[in-house]
């Protein structure tokens, strides 16, 4: 698996994880009620799902879709705050 890293920055001040697969999803230990803790790629890099977030279910389907299917999404995260934003699906 190839896991890219883009540094271009967006209007929405995202740091893009392109082609990218979830490899752990659980609540986090110390916030349950306000975070999914992700993992992405081979020497994983920790992320967050706020549970307060707009479209917390879209984001989480796809980041449970990829977890269990091994689907890749390109994955948008919120500079300064390791809060993932968006999950979109690859456009080759």
């Amino acid at each position: 698996m190839i896991t890219s890293c883009s540094g271009s920055s967006s209007s929405q001040n995202l740091t893009w994880y392109k082609n990218s697969v979830i490899t752990n999803l659980a609540e986090d230990p110390e916030k349950p009620a306000e975070f999914m803790r992700v993992s992405i790629g081979i020497s994983p890099q920790v992320f967050y799902l706020s549970k307060k977030s707009d479209g917390y279910k879209t984001l989480l389907e796809r980041a449970t879709q990829s977890h269990k299917k091994g689907k890749a999404f390109d994955i948008g995260i919120e500079n300064n705050t390791n809060i993932i934003k968006q999950v979109n699906e690859v456009h080759q």
